[in-house]
């Protein structure tokens, strides 16, 4: 708890812990397992969402059991704002062809859902074998598309979060936590 707090201190503009280090750990591995388990006769293509999603990949894919593939793509709609510009732009594609891959993109967060509904119109264009979706986080919120998550680690409030690889433009991403950023960020970042 201290370094957690002393990682707080550190860190100017966090208002408050969202999710402690041991909460992700424990349901991050309860999610490999769960996956890994539904997976268990297929070969899935892991799907990493840079950047924000590049935390929460290594610790999933770690935890299940089965063989897989790791790719990545990067899409963007914030730039280094807090709100989506509803402009949604493939920034990296993939290294490889997914037809008739069995696909699970790995999110780390789903907000108004643009993103991740262009990202799987995008993906099933391609002709795979299935595309699941695990996301870490899901903000309780209305958004303008319907995106169903397959898997979800935590609901989470309506406010900006970062740590355990999101960010605000480029900064807390190597927090071990989730936390809440404080409603002005502008002086702090």
């Amino acid at each position: 708890m201290a370094s957690t707090l002393q990682a707080i201190d550190l860190h100017t503009g966090l208002e408050n812990i969202l999710i402690t280090e041991d909460a992700l750990q424990a349901r991050v591995s309860e999610l490999g397992r769960e996956i890994g388990a539904f997976y268990a006769d297929r070969h899935p293509l892991l799907i990493g969402v840079l950047t924000g999603g590049f935390m929460f990949m290594a610790d999933l894919s770690r935890s299940m059991a089965v063989p897989l593939r790791i790719d990545f793509m990067a899409v963007s709609s914030y730039g280094n704002a807090t709100s989506t510009s509803g402009v949604v732009r493939i920034l990296k594609d993939l290294d490889r062809s997914i037809e008739g891959r069995h696909i699970l993109i790995v999110e780390d967060i789903i907000d108004s859902g643009l993103t991740l509904n262009y990202l799987i119109e995008v993906l099933r264009g391609r002709k795979p074998a299935d595309v699941r979706i695990v996301a870490l986080l899901k903000k309780k919120r209305d958004r303008p598309v319907a995106v169903e998550a397959d898997w979800v680690g935590f609901e989470i409030p309506d406010a900006f979060v970062v740590g355990y690889g999101l960010d605000y433009a480029g900064k807390y991403r190597n927090l071990p936590f989730i936390a809440v950023c404080a409603p002005d960020l502008s002086e702090t970042a």
